[in-house]
C-alpha cells in the first residue's frame, strides 16, 4: 500500500510539477482506485501524505479570517542598480559595516500569491492568504490539493519544531497556464490574463472546485518565520532545510558575496527569465546572516534586511490598428488603442487605454503607427511611444486621431470644460453611462450584488429592462430567466442577491449613486458627518465643504447631484424599493465640542454601523481617520479589532471599547 501511494505521488509530481507524465489519465485513475480500495480495508494504515487525502475534499463554505503567527511583511523595491546599491549602503551604515563585503542570498521574485503554511508537530494544520499582512483568509481546504504542499513533513537531520510558519508563493507554471487557458477557451470561458491571476483565483475557489487547476499550482517555499531552530545561522541554511522537509525551493537561488556579484546575478537572471518554468518579476536579496537580519529589524511594513530588485518593464513593438472612444459611468470618453495582438510579459495585449486627447497629442500617436508597448509594473499595459523612424509618408501615412464631437453611443454633442483634460458626453440617459453606473452600483465597494456581470448588464439595458439604477430592484425572476444563458436557477440566485444588497450602509449607498468624485473615503466622511440622508441632500456646497477632508470641488459635485430633481427622484425610488440601512438611534448633544481637536480610529465590529459612531464623534468636534498614528488620541475597538489595536498599544495610544466612547460623550 505504501509503495502504491509513493508511485502515485511520483506520477502526480511528474504530471503537475515536472510537466512530463509517464502514464495516461485512465491508468492513473485505475491506480488511485486500487489504492483507495486498499485504504478502505486498512484505514489504520492510511498515510497523511497519501494521494487519496488530496482529492475529494469538500469545498470551503467560506474563507474565515485568521491571524498570522507573525506579520507577513512586504518588501521595499529597487527599480535600478543605483537604488539597489543605495540599499546596500544604507544597510552598511546601520550595521557600521565599513567597506566589508556583505553576503546576500539571491532568490527569484516569484510572480504569484503569497501564503503562509502552519505546521504542528510536522503535520500541515492551516494555510492562509497574505491578506492585510496581519490577518489572512483560511484556504486550508484548497491548499491540501497542491502536491507541493507536504501534508506531513519528511524526517531528516533537522526535526520540525512543534509549531512553525512556512512562507512562500503559490505560482502556476507557464505550461500549465497555457493548458488552462486553452481549456477555458474551448468551454467558451474568459481566459485568465496571466498566471498570477489564475493562481490567486484558484486558491480562492469556493464552489465548483477545479481540482486539476489546484493540483497544477506550485507552492515554492522561501522563509521559515516562527519556530525557527536556533542552530540556523544563515538564510541559505533555512532554504536547505526547507528542501530537506519536502518543500519546493526555487533552484535559481544563489549566495552572492557582495553587491557587485548581486547585480551580476540580477542581470543573468533577467537574461534567463524567458526560459524559466514560472513567471518572475525580479530578484529578492536578503542579508544572509540571520543575526544581522535581527539587528536590522523591520519598519512598519517591510524588513530592513531585504529588498526586491525589480526587472524593468518588458517591452514589445506592434501596430496601432485603431483608436476607439469608450464612454464611462461619468460620461468621460476614454480613447482606447486597438493593437495588433502582441505578447508582453507573459500576457497578450490587444488594447489599452490612451487616457485622453492630451496624452495622444503629447506622444504624437497616429493610427497605423508602429508603437512600443510595455506593461507598467508588469501589470498595466501602456503605449510608450511611436516609432517615428518607421512612420510612412504620403498616402500611406498614419492618420491623426481626435476624440469625436458626438458621443459614439447616444449621439449627443460632447464637451470639454476649460481646465479639464477629459472630454465628456453630458447626456445622463446615455446607455453607456447607464451600463457603467449599474456595474458601479453592483461593485464590491458599493451594494455588492454578486452575479451581476457585464454581459447580464448589457442585456438588461439593451432590452429596456433597466432604464435607471432603481429598475434593478424591480426586476422579477421571470424577466431574468429569459436572458441569454441565464436559466431559472441563476435567475433565482440573482433575485436573492439583489434582496441581500438592499441591506447596506449609508456610505455604501452614497458610493452606489455614482456621484462624481465620491469614492469610499469621501463617502465614509460624508456619512459620518451628516448621519442622515436628508441632511446631506439638503446641505449646501459650503456646508458639505466644511467636512474635514472634503474639498470644494467634491462639495460642489455632491451638492449639484442632490440639487438635480431627477437624481432626488431616483434616490426616493431606491428607498421605496427597499434599499435601506440602520440609522443611528443616538446623537451627540447639539453643539457639544467634547472631542474638539481629537482624532479617533474605529476598528472591529461595533453594535451599530461605523457611520453611526463616526457621526457621534464628528458631531462632538472630533475627527475620524482610517489609520493609527502618533497623532491619534483614541482607538475605539469592537469585536475582532485586528492590527490597529496592536499598533495603538505600541504607540501608547489609548484604546477604548464602545462603552468607553459613550462615557466620554456623556451617554455612558
Amino acid at each position: 500500500m505504501a509503495q502504491l501511494a509513493a508511485e502515485l505521488n511520483r506520477h502526480n509530481r511528474l504530471y503537475y510539477i515536472e510537466d512530463r507524465p509517464e502514464i495516461d489519465d485512465a491508468e492513473f485513475d485505475r491506480l488511485l482506485r486500487e489504492l483507495q480500495a486498499l485504504e478502505a480495508e486498512h484505514p489504520d494504515r492510511v498515510s497523511p501524505n497519501s494521494p487519496s487525502q488530496r482529492v475529494g475534499s469538500p469545498p470551503e463554505s467560506g474563507f474565515e479570517p485568521h491571524a498570522h503567527l507573525s506579520p507577513m511583511l512586504s518588501l521595499d523595491n529597487a527599480m535600478d542598480a543605483p537604488e539597489f546599491e543605495a540599499f546596500v549602503d544604507r544597510v552598511g551604515r546601520v550595521l557600521d559595516w565599513d567597506d566589508k563585503p556583505l553576503a546576500m542570498m539571491a532568490e527569484p521574485k516569484l510572480d504569484g500569491a503569497g501564503v503562509e503554511l502552519i505546521y504542528r508537530d510536522g503535520t500541515f494544520e492551516r494555510g492562509l492568504t497574505r491578506g492585510d499582512g496581519t490577518v489572512g483568509e483560511d484556504i486550508t481546504g484548497n491548499l491540501r490539493h497542491l502536491l507541493s504542499v507536504p501534508l506531513r513533513l519528511s524526517s531528516g537531520q533537522t526535526k520540525p519544531p512543534t509549531l512553525m510558519s512556512i512562507r512562500g508563493e503559490v505560482v502556476l507554471p507557464t505550461a500549465a497556464f497555457k493548458r488552462l487557458n486553452a481549456s477555458r477557451v474551448e468551454r467558451e470561458l474568459e481566459p485568465f490574463a496571466n498566471p498570477r491571476n489564475a493562481a490567486a483565483g484558484g486558491l480562492r475557489q469556493l464552489n465548483d472546485i477545479d481540482h486539476d487547476r489546484l493540483r497544477s499550482l506550485q507552492f515554492r517555499a522561501y522563509a521559515l518565520e516562527d519556530g525557527r531552530p536556533k542552530k540556523f545561522m544563515k538564510q541559505f541554511e533555512i532554504l536547505e532545510c526547507l528542501e530537506e522537509w519536502g518543500f519546493l525551493v526555487s533552484p535559481e537561488c544563489a549566495l552572492c558575496d557582495d553587491a557587485q556579484s548581486a547585480v551580476a546575478f540580477h542581470k543573468n537572471l533577467l537574461a534567463a527569465r524567458s526560459t524559466l518554468p514560472v513567471e518572475i518579476d525580479g530578484t529578492v536579496f536578503k542579508i544572509d546572516d540571520l543575526a544581522l537580519q535581527k539587528q536590522l529589524g523591520s519598519v512598519s511594513r517591510s524588513p530592513r534586511w531585504a529588498i526586491a530588485f525589480k526587472f524593468p518593464p518588458e517591452q514589445a513593438t506592434t501596430r496601432l490598428l485603431d483608436i476607439e472612444a469608450q464612454v464611462g459611468r461619468t460620461g468621460a470618453l476614454t480613447p482606447v488603442a486597438k493593437l495588433d495582438p502582441v505578447q508582453v510579459g507573459g500576457v497578450v495585449v490587444s488594447n489599452t487605454s490612451l487616457h485622453n486627447q492630451d496624452e495622444i497629442d503629447r506622444k504624437d500617436l497616429r493610427i497605423g503607427d508602429r508603437v512600443v508597448v510595455q506593461r507598467a509594473g508588469d501589470v498595466i499595459p501602456q503605449v510608450v511611444r511611436a516609432l517615428l523612424a518607421d512612420r510612412k509618408r504620403g498616402k500611406d501615412a498614419p492618420r491623426r486621431y481626435h476624440l469625436p464631437t458626438q458621443c459614439p453611443v447616444c449621439g449627443d454633442a460632447t464637451l470639454r470644460l476649460e481646465g479639464e483634460s477629459v472630454t465628456r458626453c453630458p447626456n445622463i440617459d446615455c446607455p453607456a453611462q447607464l451600463k457603467n453606473n449599474v456595474w458601479h452600483l453592483a461593485s464590491r465597494s458599493a451594494l455588492d450584488v454578486d452575479g451581476l456581470g457585464d454581459k447580464i448588464i448589457d442585456q438588461l439595458v439593451d432590452a429596456g429592462h433597466v432604464a435607471r439604477l432603481s429598475d434593478l430592484f424591480a426586476l422579477e425572476q421571470e424577466t431574468l430567466a429569459g436572458l441569454d444563458r441565464m436559466g431559472e436557477k441563476s435567475a433565482a440566485n440573482l433575485v436573492a442577491n439583489l434582496a441581500r444588497a438592499r441591506e447596506t450602509t449609508f456610505a455604501r449607498f452614497l458610493i452606489a449613486l455614482g456621484i462624481r468624485h465620491v469614492g469610499a473615503t469621501i463617502a465614509e466622511l460624508l456619512a459620518g458627518a451628516f448621519v442622515k440622508l436628508d441632511a446631506l441632500m439638503d446641505a449646501s456646497a459650503s456646508k458639505i465643504g466644511d467636512v474635514d477632508g472634503v474639498g470644494p470641488t467634491i462639495a460642489q459635485s455632491v451638492a449639484s447631484f442632490f440639487a438635480d430633481p431627477g437624481n432626488r427622484t431616483e434616490v426616493e425610488r431606491l428607498l421605496e424599493l427597499g434599499v435601506r440601512w440602520k440609522e443611528p438611534e443616538r446623537t451627540a448633544p447639539k453643539g457639544s465640542q467634547t472631542f474638539s481637536g481629537q482624532t479617533f480610529v474605529l476598528t472591529g465590529t461595533l453594535s451599530a454601523p461605523r457611520d453611526h459612531f463616526k457621526g457621534l464623534i464628528i458631531a462632538a468636534g472630533g475627527k475620524v481617520t482610517a489609520s493609527v498614528s502618533a497623532k491619534t488620541h483614541y482607538v475605539v475597538a469592537g469585536e475582532s479589532p485586528g492590527s490597529k489595536v496592536t499598533k495603538a498599544q505600541k504607540l501608547e495610544v489609548e484604546v477604548l471599547d464602545e462603552a468607553g466612547l459613550m462615557a466620554l460623550l456623556g451617554e455612558g
